[in-house]
């Protein structure tokens, strides 16, 4: 049975060091899904702000109750600000908003209506207004980067503006800065997408909290997606196929070197092929060792925790079995 007192919509937003900006995208708000008479929240998450942006949430949620604060007790960053936000989430659909008037939420209503009939409703910045070099240069080469690795191309990865269904969300648990590949991330579920253009605005008061720094965490959060992707339920065949190829190569060399010593009679004990050959070995056999410990601990994550390896779309003639 359908709640009548749960919003249709959840906005969610990271704040941290936002307090001009934060009266402007409350009324904003407002103007934008007021008139189209959606019932909706926004969950405004303090990511451990030194300004007053936590003032002037509160005076926001006091003109307006459907606002709900969430204070982390220090900066966490905005991954895990907005895994507290999806976590406080009442709505069929979630949409992320910065809180820095950079996203416009006039596009809101837009991406809401898609969403009746995708997954995820992405949104793409595509007349950015950043700096080329510093912002749009590497945002597109990280796009494709992203794109390449994962199979999921996006034009924009890191646009915060997205909507997600509920249950795309529900199901995530966020590290590091993989909040811009949940279209990755939620792809195994076999989740329908799409890409829409939406209004990207000059930031107005305060300064960008992205550096080049950010860059190379995302490169690194990448590599964690693919092989969360590609092997999180067999890591055995990611280690044991390095593990097979090592002590292979490593094998083929020794026996090259014994074939030496035993026709030729070549000495081989002083030979940097020697050493090689038996490193290959030994590292070989723990990576097979490795994949094999890797196997134990899926094992143990998904069967303890009761973590599912599926996703069920709907169920028909039955009711679906319970969890």
């Amino acid at each position: 049975m359908t709640d009548p007192e749960r919003p249709t919509l959840s906005i969610v937003i990271p704040i941290f060091n936002e307090e001009e900006n934060v009266p402007i995208l409350a009324e904003e708000i407002r103007a934008a899904l007021d008139p189209h008479g959606i019932r909706y929240e926004v969950i405004a998450v303090d990511d451990g702000s030194t300004d007053g942006s936590w003032s002037r949430l509160e005076s926001v949620r006091a003109a307006d109750p459907r606002w709900v604060l969430v204070a982390l007790r220090r900066n966490f960053g905005q991954t895990a600000a907005l895994s507290a936000g999806f976590d406080h989430a009442r709505g069929d659909v979630i949409v992320p908003l910065d809180g820095d008037l950079q996203n416009d939420p006039a596009d809101i209503p837009r991406l809401l209506a898609l969403a009746k009939d995708y997954d995820i409703v992405s949104g793409w910045r595509k007349n950015r207004q950043d700096p080329f070099v510093s912002r749009r240069l590497p945002s597109m080469l990280a796009n494709w980067l992203i794109s390449t690795v994962t199979g999921i191309r996006l034009h924009d990865y890191g646009c915060t503006m997205k909507a997600y269904r509920r249950e795309v969300v529900e199901h995530l648990h966020l590290y590091g800065e993989m909040h811009r590949f949940i279209p990755a991330i939620a792809s195994w579920m076999g989740i329908t997408l799409v890409e829409v253009e939406t209004h990207h605005r000059p930031r107005r008061f305060g300064r960008s909290k992205y550096g080049i720094t950010r860059t190379l965490r995302v490169i690194l959060d990448l590599i964690t997606v693919k092989f969360l992707l590609s092997f999180a339920t067999k890591p055995i065949q990611v280690f044991g196929m390095l593990g097979i190829c090592a002590a292979t190569a490593g094998g083929l060399i020794g026996f090259y070197l014994t074939a030496l010593k035993l026709f030729w009679g070549a000495q081989i004990g002083g030979r940097p092929l020697l050493f090689l050959a038996v490193l290959l070995i030994v590292v070989g056999v723990q990576f097979i060792v490795m994949g094999l410990l890797g196997e134990l601990l899926v094992r143990v994550y998904h069967e303890s925790q009761q973590k599912p390896i599926y996703m069920i779309k709907r169920v028909e003639g039955r009711p679906a079995l319970e969890r």
